[in-house]
């Protein structure tokens, strides 16, 4: 009896459903981070309020607080991510598309933003920076993505770099905006955005100067070179 290949239709479907269980877990742990923080008490509760047992709750969530809080951030990407596609982003200025990513990923944290500043303290810690750093960089790449970058150059890295410090900003600045509609947070995205607008020009410049740099690779033959006649003098 032959086995029958692999469904991937049947393994997409199995991981959108567990998707959409840990997104279940999550929704239901948020209202309980501002009282227990991002721990094994809060994923417990979030499962009795679901009616699941709290073990098959961890089975989701094997890595505690590092699994919920990278879910956490991983939801709001992709709720950006979708709400994005509602928009006609074609016919939009670069830094007005990015504006609007960091924008709807922010307002998609609204209702939870207790559990944004206390997941924020989680990974301030030392333990946890790693985590950090790389939540922050998935965030950042998919908003350049969903606004339509393609680009594989020096540019990539460096739009990345400065778009991080765009975003944590802003989220910090938010945290504490108490003024009708987060106006003044948009108003200071709107301002930190114009850094992410210099990056043609500086990448322009570094592309100058490192063509009239020496070729690293040619001086290192050269020194090779050399070292191989003083041992035969």
């Amino acid at each position: 009896m032959t086995t029958p290949p692999p469904d991937p239709a049947g393994a997409g479907r199995d991981a959108g459903d567990r998707t959409r269980r840990r997104d279940a877990l999550l929704l239901a742990a948020l209202p309980h981070v501002a009282f227990d923080g991002w721990g094994r008490a809060t994923l417990a509760a979030a499962a009795r309020d679901l009616g699941m047992k709290a073990a098959d709750a961890e089975r989701h969530f094997p890595g505690g607080a590092a699994d919920l809080v990278a879910h956490f951030s991983d939801w709001a990407d992709r709720r950006m991510t979708a709400a994005l596609v509602e928009h006609e982003l074609g016919g939009m200025r670069l830094r007005d598309r990015i504006a609007l990513a960091v924008r709807t990923r922010t307002e998609a944290l609204a209702a939870h933003r207790e559990a944004v500043r206390r997941a924020l303290s989680w990974l301030a810690m030392p333990l946890n920076a790693l985590l950090g750093l790389r939540l922050l960089y998935r965030s950042v790449d998919a908003i350049w993505r969903a606004v339509g970058d393609r680009s594989v150059d020096f540019s990539f890295y460096t739009k990345r770099a400065l778009l991080a410090g765009v975003l944590s900003s802003t989220v910090l600045y938010w945290l504490d905006d108490d003024s009708d509609g987060a106006a003044e947070s948009w108003a200071f995205l709107d301002r930190r955005i114009a850094d992410v607008m210099r990056i043609p020009r500086l990448t322009g410049r570094v592309r100058g100067a490192a063509a009239r740099l020496p070729d690293p690779f040619r001086l290192m033959r050269g020194l090779r070179g050399g070292a191989r006649r003083f041992r035969r003098a």
